[in-house]
């Protein structure tokens, strides 16, 4: 199988075990496939990881089929499944989630191959192939998605960016369950993209619009924001949700008064690079 410029292949298996530690992501999608999967399902997880969202479906599902295309992450995934009930019903599938075709009718797919701003990992370039190659095979209905869709948002900022008095203005990324108490928010959330995945979008994400600033400061970074929705219960009429982190990327620092608006554009390709995320900022 040929190497890819996937972040998978790249990020220490470590990381995959950090990321059970996520409570919010965790219990994010478990609450989710609880939700939306039934006894008579049959589910596909594109890009596994450690088997933990396969193992999720696997107690409610029929069968599991879970697609992971790093090997040492299917050797991990097949020995966590050994070591917890119901996983005879997984099967896990060394292979590309951009060519995998699942040998019968799915009805829920599973994929989190996220980023923030959905840079650097292959969710909308994964999940359009997997529709073209589905519906080839299987015809034109399309399973249920989880997440279903995902919203992308834009925010004027100030970051303090001294670390202990050194003076750094890099890329972060912020935990979105708490409060940065170095973040000042200086105008609303505009968002800029709207995806719903069995639905057709664009693998290039662009936006040329205007933010509104909300109070007489300083604007030095754009905050972007990252929100998936996993599945809506209509029993409580509630969003299951879940966030990537916050990217926070420095622009030129700038004095701004309350009502002014700034001018910014962007165009790059999903899967992309942080630093291709390059947008032109004005203040008008």
């Amino acid at each position: 199988m040929e190497s890819k410029n996937l972040l998978g292949q790249f990020i220490p298996i470590q990381y995959h075990h950090h990321m059970l530690q996520d409570i919010s992501r965790m219990q994010g999608f478990k609450n989710a496939i609880d939700l939306m999967v039934k006894p008579t399902d049959v589910v596909l997880e594109l890009g596994g990881g450690t088997g933990v969202l396969s193992y999720f479906a696997a107690q409610h599902a029929k069968k599991v089929y879970c697609v992971e295309y790093n090997p040492e992450l299917v050797a991990e995934a097949r020995r966590l499944h050994k070591l917890n009930p119901n996983c005879e019903k997984i099967e896990v599938i060394h292979g590309d989630a951009m060519e995998y075709v699942p040998p019968e009718k799915i009805d829920i797919v599973v994929c989190e191959m996220l980023h923030s701003a959905m840079l650097r990992e292959i969710q909308l370039d994964g999940i359009d192939a997997f529709k073209r190659n589905y519906q080839a095979k299987w015809g034109d209905q399309l399973p249920i998605f989880i997440p279903g869709a995902t919203l992308l948002g834009v925010q004027p900022i100030y970051q303090d960016f001294k670390f202990e008095g050194y003076y750094a203005p890099v890329i972060m990324f912020q935990n979105p369950y708490s409060l940065d108490g170095r973040t000042t928010e200086m105008g609303d959330i505009a968002v800029y993209n709207q995806i719903v995945y069995d639905q057709s979008y664009d693998l290039r994400i662009k936006w040329d619009g205007k933010l509104t600033v909300s109070a007489d400061g300083k604007v030095n970074a754009l905050r972007f924001i990252t929100k998936n929705v996993l599945a809506f219960n209509p029993a409580n009429q509630q969003i299951i949700d879940w966030h990537n982190g916050h990217l926070v990327l420095p622009i030129k620092e700038t004095e701004v008064k309350q009502g002014a608006e700034i001018s910014v554009s962007f165009d790059y390709n999903s899967a992309a690079q942080l630093t291709d995320l390059k947008p032109i900022v004005k203040f008008l």
